[in-house]
Formats: structure tokens, sequence, C-alpha cells
């Protein structure tokens, strides 16, 4: 199985986990041609060699207007671990952040892009590029991450919510790269290591934030992550959202036949070696571990089963399903059960109790072969069809989404078993 590892031993940033993969392809400047040509208006990439601690990788140089955004460091009495800079956070107000490298979100510049951009601009940006369909939808997917993070942050909708250094243009460059360089790349499972988030504090205008930055934890929920020496923000909100789309599990690398190795450098230099690795191999055909949750269920109605099966699909769940069950008293019931990665069982055991009447969830590890699932968009005599292609463990296939299918056998008056391509 075609396996990627991302070792985040200093975090995550979005232009470090682009030059990191960018490295992984056979013609990496063909990539930065290619998103180039993309013209989103004033950006332009540029891949060049950087050295830390004596390993040499990339450094995705990403400037808008002709300007690479950087921190602007002052002393802050930490040994020169942290840096204190001036930017303007999601909303409308300004932050002083601790970074420790150049991040995807360190902007302080007065160019006409910078401006309050609420999820629908985002996802207008994103659609007006020349891109597979199934590389937007993963950029908007990450960019969905990061409205839900600061939605609950800030107490607001998430149409409400309005970027301002992440919703620039050069963090959508870094978010789209990333998503073209994944689709490129076309890992069969993803795995990330224990995320390092540094430690210490944000300051801001309005006090001071404990490191991880509020969104950052709530995207981070679920996944290992650890602190460290290194004071300041290591995984920027933009990094972990990358993180956790492309995610299959969390953990130790895998034994793997190593194909290929990239490195992905911050700007600063500390006793460690600033950067993000890749790694990109051939596993086994092993099964993915995951847990199973089940409760029986005989005083609830239709109605308040499915709101809880909403609740747990819509935080994540692997899957979820009901099943007709005959209980004590000879009393007809609903089994509910919840499918999940191990390393949120927890989380998925409360929200079982609190979305239902049970007073009890049982859990059990179980083992399960996946297919890699993206979306796709098929050119056929009836125009654009969307369909799911899965593949994988030698298994290849593509399924038409069925609610084109009756679309098309409406308009051409056949049934949908006559749809052919």
């Amino acid at each position: 199985m075609k396996t990627l590892y991302i070792e985040c031993n200093m975090g995550a940033a979005g232009d470090m986990l682009m030059a990191a993969l960018s490295e992984l392809l056979p013609d990496p400047e063909g990539f930065v041609a290619r998103m180039n040509a993309l013209n989103l208006p004033g950006v332009r990439f540029e891949r060049r060699k950087a050295e830390k601690c004596g390993i040499t990788g990339t450094h995705m140089a990403v400037t808008v207007d002709g300007v690479e955004e950087q921190s602007e460091d002052t002393g802050n009495g930490n040994g020169g671990h942290g840096h204190i800079h001036d930017l303007d956070h999601h909303h409308d107000h300004d932050h002083h952040h601790d970074h420790d490298h150049h991040h995807d979100h360190d902007h302080h510049h007065d160019h006409d892009h910078h401006h309050h951009a609420s999820l629908k601009d985002i996802h207008a940006i994103i659609d007006g590029l020349d891109l597979p369909e199934a590389v937007k939808a993963d950029a908007k997917a990450v960019y969905g991450r990061i409205a839900e993070a600061e939605s609950k942050v800030h107490g607001h909708p998430v149409d409400q919510i309005h970027f301002h250094e992440v919703g620039t243009l050069d963090a959508v460059a870094d978010v789209v790269g990333v998503c073209v360089l994944m689709h490129e790349i076309s890992p069969e499972r993803v795995v990330v290591s224990p995320v390092h988030v540094g430690s210490g504090q944000v300051r801001c205008a309005h006090g001071v934030l404990p490191v991880p930055a509020p969104a950052t934890a709530l995207l981070l929920e679920g996944a290992p992550i650890y602190g460290g020496a290194i004071r300041g923000e290591l995984c920027t909100p933009t990094g972990a959202a990358l993180l956790r789309h492309f995610a299959g599990d969390f953990g130790d690398m895998p034994a793997m036949t190593l194909d290929g190795v990239g490195y992905g450098m911050g700007n600063k230099d500390f006793p460690w070696a600033n950067c993000v690795r890749v790694l990109l191999g051939r596993t086994q055909d092993v099964p993915d571990s995951a847990v199973e949750l089940r409760c029986n269920l005989d005083d609830m109605t239709g109605e308040a089963i499915g709101f809880a099966v909403r609740q747990l699909r819509q935080a994540g769940a692997l899957d979820v399903w009901t099943q007709s069950i005959q209980m004590k008293k000879d009393r007809p019931g609903t089994l509910l059960c919840c499918l999940c990665p191990p390393e949120r069982e927890g989380e998925f055991a409360r929200l079982m109790l609190r979305h239902t009447t049970t007073i009890g969830v049982r859990c059990q590890s179980v083992r399960r072969y996946t297919l890699q699932r993206e979306a796709v968009t098929l050119n056929t005599p009836y125009g654009p069809v969307r369909a799911k292609r899965s593949h994988g463990f030698g298994v290849d296939r593509v399924k038409p989404e069925f609610d084109d299918l009756e679309q098309i056998a409406e308009s051409e008056g056949i049934s949908v078993g006559a749809v052919e391509f």
C-alpha cells in the first residue's frame, strides 16, 4: 500500500508541508510552474534550497505583490526561541503572537488583498481556479474545518466567521498547494506523527492565551499532541486543519519500504532541525484499527434516535448504523452502533451517553481493511458526472453518484439502468 508518513517534530505550517511534499515529485519545478499558472492575483510560488542543522531541504516562498510574509521579531527574554510580531487574526482585532518560525498566518502587510473574507468568499476564490474538482473539494473542506473551529472559539455561526490572515491569498495558496500535491502524490494511506505544538503563551491585544491557540487546539482534538522546550507556537491553525483533513491515522511511522523523503524548511533556526519531514513508501496490506461502540435503546422515539445518529456523524464518526433487536420483557428495541478511531473512543462514548437514554456504552476494538476514497468528475456524453473513486489493495473502481444518474435518466427519458458512458 502506498503510504505517506508526515513527521511533525517541529509542528506544521502550510508552507512547510507544501515544501516537503514537493520534494516527493519527480519534477518539483513543474509543480511550481503549474501553481503559478493558476494566476492567483499577485501570488508567485518559488522553491528555494534551505539548510537546517546540516540537512538540505526546500523552503517554499509564496510572495504576494512581490512580498513574502515574514515575522517581525522582537526580543522576549526566552533565549531567542520565540518571537513576538504583529499580525491581524481571523477577525476584526489585532493579535501579537509568539511564533518560532515563519507560519502561514504571519501576516502584517498593507495589501489590497488583506480584507475580511467570509467562507463563501474563500470558496469563490477556490472555485475560480483551474483545478480538478477533488482538489477544490479538499481545499474547501480544509477551510471549513478552520471556520468551524473559529465558530466554536468565538461563539458565532460559521456563516458569520470572517477570515483575515488565514483568508488572505498567500494562505489560500498554501492550502491549495498542499491539496494539489496530495492529489498528485495520491497516497493510499496517510499517517501523521504526534504533533509538536510548542509551549508557552500567545500574547494578543485582548490578553495572553496558552499554546496551542484555541482554534488550533480544537482542530487537533482527537490527535496526539505534545509541548516541549521550544517556547512559542509551532503548529498553525492552517497546518492543523491540513493534517486533520488528510490524516487517516496518527501514530508512529509504520514499517515501510521507503521510496522518497522530503524536507520542508521554516525560516527560523533552532538547535533542532526546523522542518516538516515526509516519507513516502510501500507498506504491507494490513488492516486499520478502529473502535466499535454499541448501546441498546428501548425508550427513545425514532426522531430522537435519528438526531443522535446525526450528532455522531457530524462529529466525524467513521460509520453509524442502527439495528432492530429484542430486549428484556420482550420489548422491541434499537441497537445503536458507532465506529470511530481508537484515539477518539472516549469522545464518542460521551456523545452516545449525552444524546441517548442509555446508561452504558459497550466498546470493542476491531480491525478493518479500507479503500482510499476520493471525489472525481467523469466527462461523459451527457456532460460532467460526479463520482467516487475507491482504490487500494489492488482494487481501483469508480462509482457515479446516483443523483447525477437520476437526473440524466429524467432528462433523457430513460431508466437509470440504461444510462451508459
